[in-house]
């Protein structure tokens, strides 16, 4: 993913997660992640920022959400998200890989529906291998890919390893 997609395919992509939502709610996801109170979560790959509100609800005023994306429409919704809803802890980062935050200052990184766009995947990897805590969990899930492809494309560089699957997403752990 080199470049935003247009405005026109943006808000279709909102549209088609709003109905995604109604069925799938996104608290049941995250809640399979292991959130707690004061964690530090990087959305990468935020889109219109689905998680967001169940994020917040998970990591309280303690905590904060850095939400990540190419698209400048992706982040201004979720801005209005946080503005609306008065969520203070809630920040954007408009980039196709490179977050900006410090070494080692993430507890959990959802990856969700992204990995299969990405044009530089092993680049992206890195950076949240970098920006992951030792003890840091990525939360993975991909639709567009089958489990093999999951586990051997977030594994094969040896920065992450399988911890577990869940029912809709999958738990590396940070390899050192």
């Amino acid at each position: 993913m080199d470049k935003p997609m247009s405005a026109y395919h943006f808000k279709l992509m909102s549209l088609s997660y709003k109905l995604r939502d109604f069925v799938l709610p996104c608290t049941n996801i995250v809640n399979e992640v292991g959130i707690q109170p004061g964690f530090q979560v990087l959305d990468y790959g935020c889109g219109p920022g689905s998680y967001i509100q169940p994020l917040a609800d998970l990591v309280g005023r303690s905590g904060n959400i850095y939400a990540l994306d190419i698209h400048p429409l992706a982040l201004q919704k979720v801005q209005n998200i946080a503005s609306k809803r008065n969520l203070t802890n809630v920040q954007t980062i408009l980039s196709n890989c490179k977050t900006g935050l410090p070494d080692k200052s993430i507890d959990v990184v959802l990856l969700y529906d992204t990995f299969h766009d990405l044009s530089d995947p092993n680049g992206v990897l890195e950076e949240l291998h970098r920006v992951l805590k030792p003890s840091g969990i990525l939360s993975f899930s991909d639709h567009h890919m089958n489990e093999h492809e999951i586990v051997s494309e977030v594994t094969k560089s040896g920065l992450f390893k399988l911890l577990r699957k869940g029912k809709r997403t999958y738990r590396f752990s940070k390899e050192d």
